[in-house]
């Protein structure tokens, strides 16, 4: 009985000492879980805003374009025969 009891118990201290360590590293995974997600959401914002200056300059040209046209389509409509 006395062998059984000593070897809980000195399972017991050792589960009680790794236990700490085993806290520690899930801190750490979890600080750069969130350091990670935080990079990752910097990067999103990043593609999207240079997605959106694409398109923005695209669209203005786009306009910049057609309202040429228009105004030429215009002008030939109005000069005198």
């Amino acid at each position: 009985m006395k062998l059984t009891l000593s070897k809980l118990m000195i399972a017991g201290l050792l589960c009680a000492g790794i236990a700490p360590i085993a806290i520690a590293q899930d801190t750490q995974s979890s600080k750069q879980d969130v350091k990670d997600a935080g990079s990752d959401v910097k990067d999103a914002a990043k593609k999207t805003g240079h997605a959106t200056k694409k398109t923005t300059k695209k669209v203005a040209h786009k306009t910049a374009k057609k309202t040429k046209e228009g105004a030429e389509k215009v002008e030939d409509k109005t000069q005198p025969q």
